[in-house]
């Protein structure tokens, strides 16, 4: 049986402008995810259909609730702080 493993980054602080760099982030994988969803037919619907292909979250980034913000922002936070464990470092 599969038993995930990621490495622990919860000792991991990043800085103010890494932060701002994860909300950008955090736009950007939604921006990724709603293309990939047009691309295989989905449109917007006031409620997820998966028969019809159809789901609330295609609409803008800053237009979803925060209970779907939370998870492109965790999903950034977690790769930032990933990169940043493994000693690479982020500059502008």
């Amino acid at each position: 049986m599969y038993k995930p493993q990621p490495i622990d980054t919860k000792d991991v602080v990043l800085s103010d402008d890494i932060m701002e760099l994860a909300e950008v982030l955090s736009k950007n994988t939604h921006e990724v995810w709603a293309t990939g969803r047009i691309a295989d037919g989905w449109k917007y619907g006031e409620k997820r259909n998966d028969q019809l292909k159809e789901t609330p979250c295609l609409i803008p980034y800053e237009q979803l609730p925060e209970s779907e913000k939370k998870y492109d922002r965790e999903t950034a936070l977690n790769t930032l702080k990933l990169i940043v464990k493994l000693g690479y470092t982020i500059k502008k």
